[in-house]
């Protein structure tokens, strides 16, 4: 992987956090080989210049909760508005604006039946401009979640990751968010690397008892802290979703198979017309053409797919309104 902008020791500090954004940068500068300040620095860079975030991020799948992707076709004037609106909810993600500025694609994650209701049944249905919804519910994810992009490439040696890497959760146990813990998780939610001091003063707990809750919730796969950042930076900045329809029989491996492909850095089993969702990334509308005749197109199984690359990326797993 190459980047123009930023060096090597960035991308390492990328692919670092995304193994384990609470990780202190005095582990990741003694495991990159450099001082602590060099890492704070970098960090300060990549958050300023980079668009880099690091959040907690409530795993639905391991919850139990639905997830839904909304495809809606709006008039030409107004999906910029109606996607800075969606953006602004908190169970929301990954918005961007496509097919020239006249669709707004858009994952949901209601935390409650009535979330859901509100949203589909509600606010969207009553917006004039809204001209039609297409909701497609997450079935099963192949590829995305606590599993990082980065991770597909070379960026850390194999020592480096063992380093760094944190125990892996424990998914065989129960996997829940409780009343109590909603200030901990909202307070991650904004800063996944809040220090445990800052943790105590809006929860109210001791530091050690935020400290046990907080390993117990990630243990569980409840919550996993997460990284966004652009991905132009890395020299990636085309990127749209893809809706593959592969026949029934095919449908675990074909998912299977685009989870190692180094283009997707999201992909799940569907409901709806089609039966895959994708987030691919390219380089330039040359390198998505050669993805998707090559990597995509030879895959057993796949019998359509349509191509919808964002116009304008609105969130990610965060949002800042636009300056006007």
């Amino acid at each position: 992987m190459k980047s123009h902008t930023f060096d090597e020791l960035d991308l390492q500090l990328l692919a670092a956090l995304e193994l384990d954004g609470r990780a202190p940068f005095s582990r990741i500068a003694a495991v990159l080989g450099v001082s602590d300040q060099t890492i704070a620095r970098r960090y300060r860079r990549l958050c300023a210049e980079g668009g880099l975030r690091v959040v907690a991020v409530r795993d639905a799948q391991r919850l139990g909760q639905d997830q839904w992707m909304l495809r809606l076709r709006c008039a030409p004037d107004s999906a910029e508005a109606i996607a800075e609106g969606l953006a602004k909810r908190p169970d929301t993600a990954w918005i961007g604006l496509a097919s020239g500025g006249t669709e707004v694609l858009c994952m949901t994650r209601p935390r409650s039946p009535g979330e859901h209701d509100d949203l589909l049944l509600g606010k969207l249905p009553r917006t004039p401009s809204v001209m039609e919804i297409r909701a497609h519910q997450l079935l099963h994810r192949f590829f995305g979640g606590p599993q990082g992009w980065l991770g597909k490439f070379t960026v850390l040696t194999d020592d480096q990751l063992a380093a760094l890497r944190p125990e892996a959760p424990d998914s065989t146990g129960p996997a829940r968010i409780d009343p109590e813990d909603e200030p901990l998780v909202i307070a991650l939610e904004r800063d996944g690397r809040a220090t445990y001091p800052e943790l105590q003063r809006v929860t109210g707990r001791s530091e050690s008892a935020v400290k046990r809750r907080l390993a117990g919730l990630i243990a569980s796969g409840a919550v996993y802290i997460d990284v966004e950042y652009h991905s132009e930076i890395l020299g990636y900045p085309l990127a749209g979703c893809l809706w593959v329809t592969a026949a029934p029989a095919a449908l675990h491996s074909v998912g299977q198979a685009l989870a190692t492909h180094d283009e997707v850095a999201f992909a799940s089993a569907t409901a709806g017309s089609s039966n895959i969702v994708v987030t691919a990334v390219a380089r330039d509308t040359a390198g998505l053409y050669a993805y998707l005749s090559e990597g995509l197109g030879r895959l057993e199984g796949v019998q359509h797919v349509e191509t919808t690359p964002f116009l304008r990326r609105v969130k990610q797993l965060t949002y800042t309104r636009p300056t006007r």
